[in-house]
């Protein structure tokens, strides 16, 4: 996207005859599954993707390794027609009339998927907090169609320390999710030695999981089985996607 007005940039699109998925990301090093995610899912021709990350999800895409590819090279994969953070909200001065974002990006999305969805995300969504834009686009979302026309319903990969999973709020907080707000769809994490060394459940689902449910969501035709697998792509591997472009600069901190 080219565009210095990325809220009309989106508004302009929601008319491209697609399938539109919108992918958002907080603060969790399962971050740096969202380009499997992308790269698995652009067979589909008639997809458009855009990807909304959190300022703490933006620091572990920087281009350090080649699991970790910068935010430049997500934005050239297939597929993917734009890539937002929380400074783009009000990039530019608002006057009467103008697009807003968070807004746009919710009327586009047919599909939202978050992954991954972090303990303090999680929080802040059940108690309706919206200090950025991914959770603007959430606490903004039209769940039974009354404003845009049609249902949609919202993703979530939770991902977390073992710890925190088992805590007994976070129990509380996945209750009111799949029981009181029918449009989310929780993916249940998977236990697994984490990234911190304790073992356990609270690691997000795998992404080839992720994928199949989000394309299952979305009416899009599954990887039918004994296909070429997603690793053997146009990319090929991880370091060619690493190598697109130069690696962005370091992210300031944020709110996860």
């Amino acid at each position: 996207m080219s565009s210095a007005d990325p809220a009309a940039d989106v508004a302009a699109s929601r008319s491209n005859g697609k399938t539109n998925l919108l992918i958002a990301a907080s603060g969790s090093v399962a971050v740096i599954k969202v380009p499997d995610i992308i790269q698995a899912l652009e067979r589909h021709a008639n997809l458009s993707i855009r990807v909304v990350l959190t300022a703490s999800a933006a620091r572990f895409l920087n281009g350090s390794t080649a699991e970790q590819p910068s935010l430049s090279a997500i934005r050239a994969m297939p597929r993917v027609d734009g890539v937002y953070l929380d400074d783009q909200e009000w990039e530019r001065p608002w006057v009467r009339g103008a697009s807003i974002l968070h807004i746009e990006l919710r009327r586009w999305a047919d599909l939202m998927l978050i992954a991954p969805l972090s303990a303090n995300s999680l929080a802040k969504i059940v108690n309706g907090f919206s200090d950025n834009l991914m959770l603007s686009v959430v606490r903004a979302w039209d769940p039974e169609g009354k404003i845009d026309g049609k249902p949609k319903k919202i993703l979530v990969a939770t991902a977390m320390n073992t710890a925190m999973h088992a805590h007994p709020i976070t129990a509380k907080q996945i209750k009111v999710l799949e029981e009181e707000w029918k449009w989310f769809e929780v993916l249940r994490p998977m236990e697994k030695t984490l990234a911190c060394g304790d073992t356990g459940s609270g690691a997000m689902m795998a992404w080839e999981e992720i994928v199949d449910i989000t394309e299952k969501r979305l009416g899009l035709d599954p990887l039918k089985k004994g296909a070429k697998s997603w690793r053997l792509s146009s990319y090929g591997s991880k370091a060619q996607l690493s190598s697109y472009s130069n690696p962005d600069p370091p992210m300031p901190g944020g709110i996860p």
